[in-house]
């Protein structure tokens, strides 16, 4: 089953930070948005497409017992904890971050002189009281054009582990192409498309900023009508 998700039906948020302000694309319950349909899908807890005005900064603030999954979009990602420690993604590269038994940590646009765009998704961890801890990857575009690349994953040693029932993946397809992916059995598929498109997913046409929810089918055919850049979230549904 296929549920497509519009643009226009996804929480939008906007509001003043430090240093700036942000604008966000909220696809389930969060801060002081609640959606009892869209508390979760499987292990996927939060999944925000968050824009930062230039030089803007989130300021510290704590989590805990989540796994965390941030992915920049346009211009430069820069993430901090308490330490002053964290990394810097360019568009199309990938972050986790373990938070386990707590930390602080702050979300900063880099960059003085433009916006800055990212995804980020929250997993309900598999095992608790983990020690905090944050790996990046840096992924350019030809190694993810036409093809679902993987990014992070609880099952495949070779992308950056996470402790979740959990992956991630990101494609740049090209107008004409097609990507091919085949869920596991009792997991479902979220599928953003960030920007440009549309695509069909099996048949059906997905709009630029809609997402679609995918559980019991056996195989993903995703074909560009026009070049896109998509995420795919593959969880756990019980």
């Amino acid at each position: 089953m296929i549920v497509l998700r519009s643009a226009a039906q996804i929480y939008q948020a906007r509001g003043q930070i430090e240093k700036g302000t942000f604008q966000g694309r909220w696809h389930f319950s969060f801060d002081t948005y609640y959606d009892p349909g869209f508390v979760q899908f499987g292990t996927l807890r939060v999944f925000n497409d968050d824009t930062l005005s230039p030089g803007a900064v989130w300021p510290l603030h704590p989590h805990r017992e989540i796994e965390v999954v941030t992915y920049c979009a346009q211009g430069e990602f820069r993430h901090a904890d308490e330490r002053g420690d964290g990394g810097i993604l360019q568009k199309g590269w990938v972050q986790h971050t373990t938070v386990g038994k707590g930390m602080f940590h702050s979300e900063i646009n880099n960059r003085a002189g433009e916006p800055m765009r990212f995804i980020q998704m929250w997993f309900i961890p598999s095992e608790r009281r983990l020690e905090p801890a944050l790996q990046q990857r840096r992924v350019e575009r030809e190694e993810r054009t036409n093809r679902f690349l993987p990014l992070v994953s609880n099952r495949d040693p070779a992308v950056l582990p996470i402790h979740s029932e959990a992956e991630v993946y990101s494609s740049f397809l090209e107008a004409s192409h097609t990507a091919n992916f085949a869920p596991h059995d009792g997991w479902g598929v979220y599928l953003y498309l960030l920007e440009g498109g549309a695509v069909l997913v099996n048949g059906q046409q997905l709009e630029t900023l809609g997402a679609a929810m995918v559980t019991n089918e056996k195989a993903l055919d995703v074909s560009a009508e026009s070049d896109a850049e998509l995420l795919l979230v593959h969880v756990r549904l019980a």
